[in-house]
């Protein structure tokens, strides 16, 4: 009788465990101090409305500059349509060629908190360069008097163009990682939590809409009808703020460690491949193509993806 008095508290004190560990978070996420993180104090909601804020003052300041960027070639750096089509064109295609580079460097090195954190400084660097260059009378071109334009002296333009690219190399760290570290707040081991996410992706397109209205309607307007100044100035201004406002929520984000380059695991499967074209298995345990024993992914800050037999009717293998 009294071995099983003496059994029932370490029973009891092993409930209390269990549940103590359900409150930290199972998806290999970590807190900011690279602990397992408590789920009551981070990630969810509570930390979304920083990562959407960043999201749309980027939109809105990236639209901001896009939608009238040709007026802007044209009225005030005296530009031709077409070489003022053509310097935007390129600069769009800059804008989505570099969210590569903010990927890799997210995916293999840095992870996604400090990728977007350095990238919407430079961002923010960009959006203060361009708003002194249509601010200060030294850093653009006069005036037309009449139909004489004089162009934009070679300081002029490199202190444009600096500026502009810089807001090109900022969008490539925050386009591919915003949404990914949104994601990263919610813990799919928790059936609570993993229907948020879904929510969460809503809010975030929403947010995305709500930045391209605001800078495609108001901003336009004010670079119009109140000076360029004025009209870069805003989206500067609203870029500074999105980026203190991401700082200031890193306590409550959940942050996955970076996996190591993409690029590498794609070559290493080539070549695993190759080298095992000619391996024998037992046909009867398909499983062996594809599955692992392990419960997590053994790359760090990746999930294991679930075996599912939703597709289990498309066959990519044929055994004769």
């Amino acid at each position: 009788m009294g071995s099983i008095e003496e059994e029932r508290p370490l029973f009891e004190q092993g409930s209390v465990l269990l549940q103590e560990v359900k409150l930290y978070a199972e998806d290999g996420s970590v807190d900011i101090h690279g602990n397992p993180p408590l789920k009551q104090k981070t990630g969810n909601w509570k930390a979304c409305p920083f990562i959407l804020g960043n999201e749309c003052c980027e939109r809105l300041a990236y639209y901001g500059i896009a939608k009238n960027l040709v007026t802007y070639f044209t009225t005030k750096l005296h530009e031709t349509n077409v070489s003022a089509a053509r310097h935007v064109m390129i600069w769009q295609g800059t804008c989505y060629i570099t969210p590569l580079i903010g990927a890799l460097i997210a995916d293999a090195y840095w992870g996604r908190y400090w990728t977007i954190a350095c990238f919407s400084a430079i961002y923010f660097t960009g959006m203060a360069t361009l708003t002194l260059s249509a601010s200060f009378p030294g850093l653009k071109p006069a005036e037309c008097i009449g139909f004489l334009c004089p162009p934009a002296t070679t300081t002029q333009s490199s202190v444009f163009f600096v500026g502009l690219y810089l807001i090109s190399l900022g969008t490539g760290g925050i386009k591919p990682c915003v949404s990914s570290f949104g994601a990263d707040q919610f813990d799919d081991t928790d059936p609570h939590e993993r229907p948020s996410k879904t929510s969460f992706f809503n809010w975030f397109y929403f947010s995305i809409n709500i930045g391209a209205f605001v800078s495609s309607t108001l901003l336009v307007w004010v670079q119009e009808n109140c000076g360029w100044g004025l009209g870069f100035l805003i989206p500067t201004v609203v870029m500074g703020l999105s980026l203190v406002s991401f700082f200031c929520g890193t306590p409550l984000y959940r942050f996955q460690k970076p996996g190591g380059s993409p690029v590498t695991r794609v070559s290493q499967v080539l070549v695993a491949a190759y080298r095992k074209m000619s391996l024998k298995f037992d046909e009867e345990d398909h499983t062996l193509l594809f599955e692992t024993q392990d419960k997590n992914s053994t790359i760090p800050g990746s999930r294991k993806i679930e075996h599912t037999y939703g597709y289990k009717k498309i066959s990519f293998y044929h055994f004769e």
